[in-house]
Order: C-alpha cells, then structure tokens, then sequence
C-alpha cells in the first residue's frame, strides 16, 4: 500500500488546477460580479442559481445546500471519490507526479483508489479498441460504417473502435499493463468464464466509448456485427462502481459547450445519430445508453442549460408508435425543465443516421428545425384517443387534456394553448376552455401541485399523483440560526468577509479585536479560526486553506467557505469600507460593555467601597471616550 500522499504534492495540486475549470466540466457558469462565478448547484435541485465559484480563491459554496469547499473537495463530493483519489486524478490532470511519505514516488499500481484504477482501465481498453479498428478483421466493422456514411475521420473524432473476436485479448492486453483480474471484472470490461478465468465481455463488435460530462471513459456501447453473434443486437458495459447508465449521456462531453453556449439541446435515440447529427452541424446532439431518458439525465442538461426561460431541449424520436410512447415517456418529464421542450418526428421512419445517408447534412439540420412543442405532441396524442362526433367523448377529451396545458409553464403559451385545445375538440366556446384551464392552473398553484383536474379537498384514492410537500431548509448546526436581519450580525459577517477575502484591508486593526466582540456564535468560531490560523495579518499563500483547517468542525468550515466566497455588498471594497465596519463592530462592543458596567454600578449602589466605585466609574469614564472618539473620527480612532 502507498502511503500518505505528500503535502507539498496536496498544495501543488490545489494550486495547478483552477477550481473554475474543474467544475465548468460538469455545468454552465455565468459572471456573479465580483469576480466569482455561479451556476445550478450539481448537488441539489434548484431553479434558480446559488452556487458561486470563487476562482482567486479556489473556493465554491452553494447558498441552497451549503455544500461548499475547494476543488479536491467538488471533485469529491460529484464524483464519490476519497481524498487521495481526488488528489490523484487532478494530478493525473496537472501532470504531477505524486510522493507518498511511505516510500517514493507512485508506481501506479498498488495504492491507487479504485475509480482511479477502473478509469485508467477503461481509457487502455478506449485506445486499444482504436488501434483494432484499422487491422484486417476490422474490415465488417469499417464497412459497417462507410456503409453509414461515417469516414475514417469520423470514426477517429468520436474514438470508435473495434474489439477483436477471440475470447481475452484485451484481457491479455491490460494484464500487461497492470491491471488485475479482479480490476477487469469489477470495470466491465471482462467477465468470468465456465472455466474461472476472465474473458473479454465485448468480442467482434464496433465499439463506442461512453464518457462522463468531464470526459473521461466510463463504459462502452457494442453492436453486433455478425450473423453468428447470438448476443443483443447492442451491448452496454454493465453497472459498475463508475457506471450507472441513467447518469450518463452519449456525446455530452463533445455536445457540452455548444449546449451551454446555444441554450439548446437535442436528444436523439442512438450512437449513429449522434455521430449523425454533430457531422451534419448540429453539435449539440446527445443520446441515452440502453435506457430511457430519465430523471438523471434531466439534471445532467439543467446544468448545462442553466434553466434559462429561452432553452430548449428538443426530442427526436421515430413516428412509430415506439417513438410516440418514447417522446410520451419524455413529457413526464417535462416540467423538470425550466427550458421549452420540443419533438422533431423523423419522415418515414427513418433516424437522423439514416435521414443523413438519405438526404444529406441539410435534412437533419432541417428535421430540427421543424419541431413540434412537446406539449401540442401529447394533446393531440390524448385527443386522438377520443371520439370527438359526439359531446360525451368532447368532455373526456377536455378533462385528460386540460390539465397538460394548465401545467405549462409560460402563462401567455397556456392561454394560446387552451384556445388551441378548443379547436382540436370542436368546442366554439373557446372562454370555457380557457377557464378550465385557467382554474386548474391556479389550484394547482395554491396546493404546490400540478393539475390533474379536481378542485381543492381530499384526493380519492389512486387518482392523480400525491402532492409532495417541500421540507423546510433546517437551520445550520453548530449553533443557533444567524438574524441577518441583525444590523450587529450583518456587520460581523461584513467584517468576517473582509478579513477572509481583503484581509489587507482590515488589517492589522482586525486581529486586535476578541472573539467575544462577535455576538454570535458562529460568526466568532470563524474569528476563532482565524486567529488560530496565525491571524489576517498573516495572509499569504494558503491563508484560506490554513482558516479552513483551523475550523474545529466541518460546520464551521462550511461557514468559513461561504464567507470566503459571498459577495461583499459594497460597489467600492476599499479602506473606507472596511474602517466602518471595524468601527461598528468595535462601537457595539463597547456600548455592551457600557451597559454591562452601568448595570453593575445601579447593583452596586451608594454603599459600596469607594475604590472599587471608583475603578468602575474610571472604565467606564475611558470606554465612554473611547466610544466618541469612535464616533468622531470613524478607523482613526480605533
């Protein structure tokens, strides 16, 4: 086993990759002011953004969950990795060799965290694949493709490969650069045999590499290229500890900036389609692997697209009655986006691989552009079911299909939509329609619910879904809830922010001041950490990190990273500002402990001994003083 990773290594690996850059792998970040960065926060659900990036400081903090730290932390918590995995990855990245304090530099074997190791394999197994596809028993592989109108330029862009027929060569292969057995069945990437030996689990079969948003190989997608194969006509790799096939999308990591950039995205049903659409300029094509798109997937575009109103995700599926189910199954979810979602039926029956190779680059691009929004698709769907000729079959129509439009998003597509909706039944009373509609849509809104077509009251059972209620976010712990309200504590946490982000500005005035002079509890654990720390004057290289592990729990780290990273509500940050909250801060302490000696001179009363009156009344005298000169003269005074 390798031991502890070396220090210097740790800080060399903080400090070479920036934090933003990390993190832009897995969403879309936009400009905060001040320097910092935000987006939807990967790890909760949100609509609007409240994960901020600070890249001077390589520090994130979400102020919806509180999941904060920096950039070992992120790779961590979004990719479930331990510690040294996170260290080892981002310095694969980087380039850093790493020490480990028991014994030299790492051999790349023993000591390795499992992820680390299934990744290192599957990206072998990419490159192996690769070098396959050009040898003579490739050739139905290569013909399967030219055959689809994919050139040996396209195979290369999106790394198709080929795994050879025979039963363990690239078993054979990555046991020779390392891997073990036991590597190789738990990555999918080879499995037992009758014999007990691994054999390879892709033979014969064109090979597509399924990447993670940050790109790297996570598992394969194989078909069938011959008539003796008895297996599935595709072939994914299995669930592994790096591969759940409902988080992953085929082609993210090409699709992922254009997705961002454009505010568009298009789903498409198979791997050929995507290769399809991205050489026929629609680059922003991404697809399923053996699975419906599902909940997961939803998440992985809502980072990308940032739920910006004027998104748009945009489903293409075939006109059979397969592909009607399969674009039904997408508008369950579709109020999980903020983004408008859309359906482009492809002519014929045929995809966008078989529309390209049939009517060239301009048909797809075409065939996306003549989309349908998603929730017409379903109404007509669920008209469709109903006998329209006569009033009963009207009303069953109107009561399935009203609450789909009640349920969009965009008030003024809902009114257009429930006019549209009369139409299709054949109801001249378009205001009954839209009334209907408009009702449903607003009981919706007072039960936090969609609309499913009853008024408010009890549910029968099994009709409709149950409404969820929303837990209320719980107070931070470590101590009580923070009054922001509180001019005491909003002038803390100024001050507290300036200390952690400008610390040049405060002092060395701030590391004078005591931790009881920060009235609430966890605003003076922080000041606690920073004066453990070596203090703000001490502010160098690795201040923040050394605050952070001076925090004496995770809580008050997570505070010390929110601080680190929250705006400072000042236009101007300069010496100006940061005297008055030194001021304020210092003012309310000392008119507490004014308080404190006048309560204690009312007990003493005019009985006490003169010279402990005396020392009373002479701090209070120099306090009072103190507080004008305050006053007066603002950060000179202090």
């Amino acid at each position: 086993m390798a031991g502890r990773i070396n220090d210097d290594d740790v800080k060399a690996v903080r400090d070479a990759v920036p934090i933003d850059a990390v993190v832009s792998d897995y969403l879309q970040l936009r400009n905060a002011g001040g320097g910092n960065l935000k987006g939807l926060c990967p790890f909760h659900d949100e609509k609007s953004p409240s994960f901020q990036v600070s890249p001077s400081k390589g520090l994130y903090h979400c102020f919806g969950c509180q999941a904060g730290g920096d950039t070992l932390d992120f790779i961590m918590k979004i990719d479930h990795l331990s510690f040294s995995e996170a260290v080892e990855r981002l310095a694969a990245q980087a380039g850093i060799t790493l020490r480990y304090e028991e014994g030299g530099y790492t051999a790349g074997t023993s000591g390795r965290g499992e992820r680390i190791r299934l990744v290192e394999a599957h990206k072998a197994a990419a490159q192996f694949y690769t070098d396959q596809l050009g040898g003579p028993e490739a050739e139905i592989a290569r013909r399967f493709l030219a055959e689809r109108g994919f050139d040996q330029a396209a195979a290369e862009h999106f790394s198709v490969g080929y795994s050879p027929a025979g039963w363990d060569h690239l078993t054979r292969f990555l046991r020779g650069r390392g891997f073990t057995d036991r590597e190789l069945i738990t990555s999918g990437l080879a499995q037992d045999s009758r014999s007990g030996k691994p054999i390879d689990r892709f033979r014969g079969r064109l090979m597509w590499p399924i990447r993670d948003i940050s790109g790297e190989v996570v598992g394969f997608g194989a078909r069938k290229l011959r008539d003796d194969d008895n297996g599935p006509k595709y072939l994914n790799t299995p669930e592994t500890p790096i591969y759940r096939k409902s988080q992953v999308l085929y082609g993210i990591d090409l699709a992922k900036k254009e997705i961002a950039k454009t505010s568009r995205a298009v789903v498409v049903e198979g791997y050929t389609d995507v290769m399809a659409c991205h050489l026929a300029g629609v680059t922003t094509a991404i697809a399923t692997c053996g699975t419906a798109f599902g909940g997961d997937h939803v998440k992985i575009l809502r980072r990308l697209l940032m739920d910006n109103a004027t998104a748009e995700v945009i489903f293409t599926f075939d006109g059979d009655a397969a592909g009607q189910k399969a674009a039904l199954r997408a508008f369950e979810d579709d109020q999980k986006f903020a983004a408008e979602t859309s359906i482009a039926i492809t002519p014929g029956g045929m995809d966008p691989c078989d529309l390209r190779l049939a009517q060239g680059d301009a048909a797809v691009a075409s065939l996306v552009e003549s989309r349908t929004p998603l929730f017409e698709f379903a109404l007509r769907h669920i008209v469709s079911r109903h006998n329209l000729e006569n009033p009963a079959g009207r009303a069953a129509a109107l009561d399935e299909a009203a609450p789909v439009v009640a349920n969009i998003k965009n008030i003024a597509i809902q009114h257009e939509s429930a006019v549209q909706l009369a139409g299709m039944l054949g109801i001249r009373d378009e205001q009954f329609v839209v009334k209907r509609v408009a009702q449903l849509a607003r009981w919706a809104r007072e039960r936090g619910g969609r609309p499913n077509g009853a008024g408010p009251g009890p549910k029968p059972a099994g009709h409709g879904r149950p409404y969820e209620a929303v837990p209320a976010p719980a107070a931070p712990a470590g101590g009580p809830a923070l009054n922001l309200r509180s001019p005491a504590h909003r002038t803390e946490r100024e001050l507290l922010k300036l200390a952690l982000q400008r610390p040049e500005l405060v002092s060395p005035a701030f590391d004078a001041y005591g931790v009881d002079e920060f009235t609430a509890p966890p605003y003076a654990a922080v000041r606690q950490a920073v004066q453990d720390a070596g203090g703000a004057s001490a502010a160098g290289d690795g201040y923040l990190a050394r605050v952070r592990e001076a925090a004496p729990n995770d809580t008050v780290r997570a505070l010390v990273t929110e601080l680190a990273v929250e705006a400072i509500h000042s236009k101007t940050v300069d010496d100006v500002y940061a005297g008055v909250q030194l001021v304020q801060v210092r003012l309310r302490a000392v008119d507490r402990r004014v308080h404190e000696i006048t309560g204690t001179m009312a007990r003493m009363g005019a009985h006490a001994p003169p010279e402990q009156l005396a020392a009373v009344q002479e701090e209070l005298w120099v306090l009072q003083q103190y507080a004008q000169r305050l006053r007066n003269r603002g950060a000179e005074g202090l």
